[in-house]
């Protein structure tokens, strides 16, 4: 039994030097066979240093080992929840939350520096400062969901970024950066900037990471702005079922991390 738990635990985690993607970690854990669930009752215990995740009654370890434990209770019960909803088999896919958890317990707050300036880096050449000459349609459609994340960045974190027209690459100023590398660095906690990295890898972004953040864009919001090229492709030539279904394991991964996100905040 032990070490079938211990076997479920690396499977929620990336080993050490692999790239700390939920949606590649989803991939891979698609590809092994699912363990049987070991416990009658996940649950959540106030205890020393925070919220701690039990199963049946014994804490439960990342794999790095350590306490799979959150600030409070409704970060805590976010996890407990995904573990309560297995069934005979447990699927880590379907627990992006706790992948989250232990990856900022494990890897990212070993490499909290790191971390941030992968956020920044993304900044340098942010997904929203690239805009589309033609067709007219597109242009418009980046402006309604972009300029909004724009106007964010300069009036609240003080940041005025570049616009660039195609995929030329434009050099941002270098104290719009340093606004951008201020407000990262003001992210509270290992957990909250595990959140925000995920969502800025899975969105392109940091600026929407950061509105998002910061309760300025909803999850949906955030969502349709980085797919706004995609989408108007869409409706010139149509969905790809294939291309849907990538995006849709991608969604969960994203409302796991905004959801974290908010819960971290209350």
């Amino acid at each position: 039994m032990a070490n079938m738990r211990e076997d479920l635990f690396k499977d929620l985690l990336p080993t050490h030097g692999e790239a700390i993607d939920p949606v590649e970690m989803a991939r891979r854990d698609q590809k092994k066979a699912l363990p049987k669930r070991f416990y009658a009752k996940a649950h959540v215990e106030q205890r020393e240093g925070g919220h701690a995740l039990l199963l049946d009654g014994k804490p439960a370890l990342t794999p790095g080992r350590n306490a799979l434990q959150l600030p409070n209770e409704k970060a805590a019960r976010l996890v407990a929840d995904e573990w309560e909803r297995q069934s005979e088999l447990i699927d880590p896919a379907t627990m992006p939350v706790t992948r989250i958890v232990n990856s900022a317990l494990d890897g990212v707050a070993r490499e909290m520096d790191a971390v941030r300036d992968e956020i920044v880096k993304y900044a340098s050449s942010d997904l929203v400062c690239y805009r589309a000459a033609e067709p007219e349609g597109l242009v418009q459609a980046q402006a309604l969901l972009w300029d909004p994340v724009l106007d964010f960045a300069r009036e609240q974190l003080g940041a005025r970024l570049v616009l660039a027209e195609g995929v030329m690459f434009t050099t941002q100023p270098d104290h719009a950066i340093a606004a951008v590398r201020s407000s990262v660095e003001k992210i509270d906690g290992v957990l909250a900037l595990a959140c925000v990295h995920v969502m800025t890898t899975l969105s392109g972004s940091a600026l929407i990471a950061l509105a998002v953040a910061r309760a300025r864009m909803d999850a949906q919001a955030a969502w349709a702005a980085a797919h706004a090229d995609e989408d108007f492709q869409m409706r010139i030539w149509g969905a790809d079922a294939e291309a849907l279904a990538r995006r849709e394991r991608r969604w969960l991964d994203m409302k796991a991390a905004t959801d974290l996100r908010a819960a971290l905040q209350d």
